[in-house]
């Protein structure tokens, strides 16, 4: 029995609402893992071998398989066993056949492919999780930059992927942006942008705003200001090293 933090809950049709159990400890989904979920889903054709990766409480990996995305079993790891038992709890209340295993990035996964690798660790600057509501009872280790794990994950995907098989990732603006789609474009043929989304800054952080300012004129965040609030967003992308098809973008 996992000992209960909260819930989250995504609307995946009008109608039909997922649940799953978040423990204390494990990190908590945010507005960006529905963008990813919605965005994977408008894009994905057809089920296939599908890796949760950094799956936290594996929200993201039975939300797809419960869109029928999934080839069962899942595949989901995370660095902290934790996560990873909750995954396993929560795909077992929703009947989501899982191989849930703890270890970072790809280290549980030698001698795999994916048709579909969903990159969901921490990519958020070091000095944002330390400020923010996100990270409150759980470790983010992203750098001061917060590309440190996604980039080491986009290059070491290709070698875990199907040929025509598809890493999907996002980007969060409280992270040097540029500099994770700029290895996502040196280790892909093809990296295609499929959603974009604003969200109003935590009014918790209002009071650490100097810092964020200070981030951002060193380049490490990006952060805008419309109408007296303070936005960041989150991109989403997929990469290949086939040809793409064109995605619909979607976006606020």
């Amino acid at each position: 029995m996992l000992k209960e933090q909260s819930k989250f809950r995504i609307t995946l049709d009008p109608g039909h609402e997922l649940e799953v159990s978040i423990p204390h400890g494990v990190f908590v989904p945010t507005g960006t893992t529905t963008v990813l979920i919605n965005a994977i889903r408008s894009y994905a054709r057809g089920p296939g071998k599908a890796l949760d990766l950094g799956c936290g409480a594996g929200a993201v990996g039975i939300a797809l398989n419960r869109l029928g995305l999934v080839k069962a079993p899942l595949y989901a790891s995370d660095l902290g066993q934790a996560a990873v038992d909750s995954t396993a709890h929560n795909c077992a209340e929703h009947q989501c056949p899982v191989v849930a295993r703890c270890g970072p990035l790809f280290e549980p996964w030698k001698n795999e492919k994916f048709d579909y690798i969903v990159d969901d660790v921490s990519g958020v600057a070091a000095g944002v999780a330390a400020v923010s509501p996100w990270f409150a009872n759980v470790s983010c280790e992203s750098g001061i930059d917060g590309a440190s794990l996604v980039g080491e994950v986009i290059k070491q995907a290709p070698a875990y992927l199907e040929p025509e098989g598809l890493l999907f990732f996002p980007i969060i603006s409280f992270s040097n942006a540029d500099k994770i789609l700029a290895i996502a474009r040196e280790n892909f043929k093809e990296v295609r942008q499929l959603a974009h989304h604003e969200w109003p800054l935590p009014k918790e952080m209002y009071q650490h705003l100097p810092e964020l300012e200070r981030l951002q004129e060193e380049g490490h965040i990006q952060f805008s200001r419309k109408f007296g609030m303070v936005l960041w967003f989150t991109d989403i992308y997929v990469a290949s090293n086939f040809k793409l098809q064109e995605p619909t973008i979607g976006g606020d």
